[in-house]
């Protein structure tokens, strides 16, 4: 099995740096080992948020990172001594949290944690997949599409989504959470609001039933990893890319901007993503987030691919019929029209320089070729006539919800999602296909691209959502509905399916995954969990890396040549996140 490693370095700080160790011990004085504590600065420079909130475009700025690490068996941990006050929180499952200021230079820090003996908070301290794992709301069908419905684009099961609510309350969230896409079936709409209500509140009243979480492991203490702060409250740090040149490029899919962040110096520059004289606020899907407090977007920047030829990054606005191309050597950006099509979703390079995309809700795929200056829409097949008219109606329906027409709300919804099949994942395989997932249709799909055509192959499970292929040609894919991963292998046509290693069992929504090629491990988010998961080819055994912050919901994984990964925290909105602040994310490892 594959192990993390122990070093940790952080932004603006040198390797030479003095090591502060830092002893952790329960009330009795015996070691803890596995303990997580996160170091940082206690009285940061202010941010610079001249630029209505955000820092100034095309600046750079040196962000503060937080540092985490683990205590080994002996119950140290080590972390650079950074110049300057220095706060330390400490995290352990079945312990209260302890936090503590070091005076500059304190090279020796010793925390004592206290055992957790209240139920409720040893309940409010699980993650949120305890919560929804526990919570009774029906059937499995039932329990299935409300994780798939109502676990989108946040947890659930969260501090803030199991607070007290009403069943009115409930009504009127689920409202506005279909409004903004979900297509949670009709008949669970109408049935949902009083079970929720009683749901979260049994719980409450009875802590003890909420049980499991992520498990920590006893090796932690190989696992370093560091967050640097990009964005705020109001942000949606969606898709992320490790570029040839080093950096990591996040997009704000709701402020417009895009994120460069320098990993060896924690400097981070904001691009604000150019928008056309007569795009409107929200773009071709303004009626979405008309009531959502504060946005700055036209485009709706989603997901991101780099060329292998010349550098460029392509990001898909899911709020346009466009693709957009930054070179991050000129620091310009060119429009492209697509001219068709509608929600221009995950995207990927393949080995001749053709951008290819989902469109996810035109139920389309589509090719740019780079040197024609060509896109070339190929259309998926429809699972009846009613979907057909949708699909093909798409445009015309999100005019009339951008005018104010409540029609998500008024249009029933039938538990096959009937009129969004959803094509949503997207990868290129060593052999030059193309394939990709449909969330929505419970199926997969390759493209031949020299002929054009089409494969449909079904999926035995519910909710494929993100997918990557592996060295061997064969294709991993979440089960967002199932807390599972599968792996299809195109030679022999069949599917194996691997269980998340979560309790409950089934409580973890993967919305995404990437394979590391080169060690053959599969790096799986934990949605619900604020946990990465690695899961080895090989030897089918797990590996669990708990996140610092709680309410961290993931949506992609980019993997260094040696082995280190980053990702973001995409929770949506921002401020159910622990502390109200999304980050990048890296863990280092050997």
């Amino acid at each position: 099995m594959h192990r993390l490693s122990a070093l940790v370095v952080c932004s603006a700080i040198t390797t030479t740096a003095p090591a502060a160790v830092i002893s952790v011990t329960d009330a009795a004085g015996a070691p803890l080992g596995s303990a997580m504590v996160t170091q940082s600065v206690a009285n940061p420079a202010p941010k610079d948020t001249s630029d209505h909130g955000y820092q100034q475009p095309g600046r750079a700025h040196i962000t503060e990172a937080e540092a985490t690490a683990f205590t080994g068996k002996t119950g140290t941990a080590q972390l650079p001594d950074r110049q300057g006050e220095l706060h330390y929180r400490v995290r352990k499952p079945g312990y209260q949290d302890a936090e503590i200021r070091a005076t500059a230079g304190q090279a020796a820090i010793k925390i004592t944690l206290n055992a957790e003996t209240d139920p409720l908070k040893l309940a409010e301290a699980k993650p949120a997949n305890a919560w929804l794992g526990a919570l009774q709301i029906g059937d499995a069908r039932s329990k299935q599409h409300f994780q798939m419905q109502c676990g989108f684009c946040h947890q659930q099961g969260s501090a803030f989504t199991r607070a007290e609510r009403s069943p009115e309350e409930w009504r009127k969230t689920i409202a506005r959470m279909i409004r903004y896409g979900s297509r949670l079936p009709t008949d669970l709409q109408q049935s949902l609001p009083e079970k929720l209500s009683a749901g979260y509140r049994h719980l409450r009243e009875n802590p003890q039933l909420v049980q499991g979480g992520a498990t920590w492991e006893s090796d932690l203490d190989k696992v370093a990893i560091t967050e640097w702060p990009i964005g705020n409250a109001m942000s949606q740090t969606h898709d992320m890319l490790l570029a040839a040149n080093k950096m990591v490029y996040v997009a704000d899919n709701i402020q417009d901007r895009l994120y460069e962040i320098d990993p060896a110096t924690g400097a981070v520059t904001v691009y604000k993503i150019p928008h056309r004289p007569d795009d409107n606020p929200g773009g071709l899907i303004a009626g979405r987030l008309k009531d959502f407090p504060s946005h700055d977007s036209t485009s709706n920047a989603h997901s991101l691919a780099e060329s292998a030829r010349d550098g460029h990054i392509f990001i898909t606005p899911s709020a346009q019929r466009r693709l957009v191309e930054f070179d991050p050597v000129k620091k310009k950006f060119v429009l492209h029209e697509i001219g068709g099509g509608f929600y221009p979703h995950t995207i990927r390079i393949d080995v001749r320089d053709n951008v290819w995309f989902t469109l996810a809700l035109s139920n389309q795929v589509a090719k740019f070729d780079r040197a024609a200056q060509k896109f070339t829409l190929y259309d998926l097949p429809t699972r009846s006539l009613k979907e057909k008219l949708t699909v093909s109606s798409i445009g015309v329906l999100f005019k009339l919800i951008g005018w104010g027409l409540p029609l998500s709300n008024w249009m029933p919804v039938d538990w096959a999602a009937s009129g969004t099949p959803l094509p949503y994942g997207i990868d290129v395989t060593p052999d030059g296909a193309v394939w990709f997932a449909r969330l929505h249709a419970q199926d997969i799909g390759r493209i031949d691209p020299a002929s054009g055509k089409i494969t449909m192959i079904p999926a035995p499970f519910i909710g494929p959502r993100r997918l990557r292929a592996d060295a061997d040609g064969n294709l991993w894919i979440v089960a967002f509905a199932e807390s599972k991963i599968a792996r299809y292998s195109p030679a022999t046509g069949k599917f194996s399916l691997f269980d998340l290693p979560v309790l409950p069992k089934g409580s973890e929504t993967p919305y995404s995954l990437n394979v590391d090629k080169k060690r053959g491990i599969v790096w799986v988010n934990g949605n619900q969990s604020d946990a990465l998961y690695g899961f080895d080819i090989k030897t089918e055994t797990w590996r669990t890396i708990p996140l610092p912050r709680r309410t961290t919901f993931t949506r992609d994984i980019e993997i260094a040549e040696d082995g280190t990964l980053y990702t973001s925290n995409s929770n949506f909105p921002s401020w159910h996140i622990e502390g109200g602040q999304p980050t990048l994310i890296r863990i280092q490892q050997k």
